[in-house]
């Protein structure tokens, strides 16, 4: 489990990790924090923040030179290993314990345990992804699996958690700028272009659009004048809040779509109130092993809320287009298709089934219980394209440590509450501590500082007031806090907003920071 505490971000999924563990199953624990997941761990790695290249490459020259890296596999399903193993040949275990801050011995335990397991599945989440050079950080994980034959096999493979509930769904529909529902590329794959531009009415442009940062960026510039949120908070959740504020606030026209007056629907010039798509509506949901279930209506949604598919369709038929009532069958069954990978799942199918995997071609097929195995066929032709190995660059973080600011923040969830808070913090939890800094024993007492006690965090962007937590699982240097509660501390005036260029996902996970005491002691809330 890597860059994943999955025991808080997750629980239901690491509920089965421990039924795992309980039938004899290793977990590793790959994390800066010694996190709640890494209290059943048999090996936590502490790693610096931003190292992850660094130790997946020190982790590959290990099983290379070790020998126990899968020949045959890479031999006969992959591409491109001797520039791989060139790019890792530099990275000994003194130079990973160097850059990793994690002792020689930890790693090269970690490769054998990996290397020389009969299964093994690598997990991970934002821990990974949340960087200025996500994807790269995902391809040198990739990288692993391709190296020891960890893939497209029953109980090995490759599995990033989903960070948000549905997000697959999202994906499954065309909720990406390069994409098509159905993962169909709009710009490379002309045949989907003209299976949508006949079922829509309209010539599908083959242009990528803009992910969340470059629309960020394309309102800086002036090009971006009017904007439509739909279940996102922007206001609360985006890196450099203050930033994001002043563009937010200066839109010619923002409308916001939710089910909650988010702070971002606070500053809109009209707000839709929508309807709850967990038990409100009836649709689908894709879950991370990629099974589509149904959702089925169970209470009528309260005062004006309406259903998404409703507002979005009133819409367009009160700006001209003659768009019909759709129901979310019928939604289901255009997506299918037009999706080769849906086509199979019918409606009754999912009802019957309780759910099916995609890709499921056809009505027959019984859905992909998992993705890749055609790599291990023994017919060269059946196996199909080769997997690329991806030779990447080690690249710390953009936000250096200097001695202005000493300390790396990082950030993450807690187990009882939800990204900005505002589907969670409705309701009382026991578990509920309220936003704080969390800094090592170490740190308290070379800062001076108690818990409870309130103190100035200032980042190169701005400064927030947070009391302060003690984490014994937290190391000098380190601290860390969420995002769930911006009403009481907005954490995000703290964090970078350097992307990465390949997702535009923002560098959440490692702002530099300074802890200030204050003149005049505030008491905690």
């Amino acid at each position: 489990m890597w860059g994943s505490n999955a025991r808080d971000a997750h629980p239901i999924f690491f509920h089965h990790v421990l039924k795992g563990i309980r039938n004899g199953a290793k977990l590793v624990v790959v994390d800066p924090r010694k996190t709640s997941s890494a209290q059943f761990a048999d090996l936590w790695l502490g790693l610096n923040v931003g190292a992850d290249i660094g130790l997946s490459h020190t982790i590959a020259r290990e099983i290379i030179v070790s020998g126990i890296h899968n020949r045959a596999f890479i031999q006969n399903a992959t591409s491109g290993f001797a520039s791989y193993q060139a790019c890792v040949m530099d990275w000994t275990l003194e130079r990973g314990e160097r850059a990793t801050g994690i002792p020689a011995a930890s790693i090269r335990e970690l490769a054998h345990m990996y290397a020389q397991a009969d299964r093994a599945i690598l997990c991970w989440t934002l821990g990974i992804t949340e960087h200025h050079n996500a994807v790269d950080n995902v391809l040198s994980l990739i990288n692993l699996g391709l190296l020891t034959g960890h893939v497209g096999r029953y109980g090995s493979g490759l599995n990033p958690l989903r960070g948000q509930n549905n997000v697959q769904g999202g994906g499954d529909m065309g909720a990406i700028p390069n994409k098509l529902p159905g993962f169909q590329d709009i710009e490379k794959d002309a045949d989907a272009r003209k299976r949508f531009g006949k079922a829509w009415g309209v010539p599908i442009i083959p242009k990528y659009g803009l992910h969340l940062t470059q629309m960020f960026d394309s309102m800086e510039h002036g090009d971006l004048r009017a904007l439509y949120v739909i279940g996102e908070n922007p206001a609360s959740s985006e890196a450099d809040l203050t930033r994001a504020e002043h563009l937010l606030k200066t839109r010619d026209m923002l409308i916001v779509q939710d089910i909650f007056m988010t702070k971002t629907a606070e500053l809109a010039h009209v707000v839709f109130p929508a309807s709850v798509a967990a038990f409100e509506t009836d649709g689908t949901v894709t879950n991370s092993e990629r099974r589509v279930q149904r959702v089925r209506k169970a209470l009528d949604p309260p005062g004006n809320a309406k259903d998404d598919i409703w507002i979005i369709a009133e819409l367009a038929r009160r700006l001209g287009a003659p768009w019909p009532e759709l129901t979310a069958r019928q939604a289901w069954d255009e997506l299918r298709s037009l999706s080769p990978m849906h086509r199979g799942m019918s409606w009754a199918r999912l009802d019957t089934l309780g759910g099916l995997q995609w890709p499921c071609p056809d009505e027959t097929h019984p859905g992909t219980k998992f993705l890749h195995a055609r790599l291990w066929d023994k017919d060269a032709e059946a196996r199909g394209g080769l997997a690329p190995f991806s030779p990447v660059v080690d690249d710390p973080p953009v936000d250096k440590i200097t001695p202005e600011f000493p300390l790396r923040l990082t950030t993450g969830r807690k187990l009882d509450s939800y990204n900005t808070g505002v589907q969670t913090r409705a309701y009382a939890s026991p578990l509920r501590e309220g936003e704080a800094i969390e800094i090592s024993p170490a740190e308290a007492q070379a800062l001076g500082v108690a818990a409870d006690e309130r103190v100035r965090v200032v980042s190169r962007r701005g400064d927030v007031i947070a009391k302060v937590r003690i984490d014994p699982g937290l190391r000098s240097g380190l601290v860390f806090m969420s995002f769930h509660f911006p009403e009481e501390v907005e954490t995000n005036r703290l964090t970078i907003d350097a992307t990465d260029p390949k997702s535009g996902t923002a560098e959440f996970k490692a702002a530099a920071v300074r802890i200030e005491k204050l003149a005049t002691p505030v008491a905690a809330r």
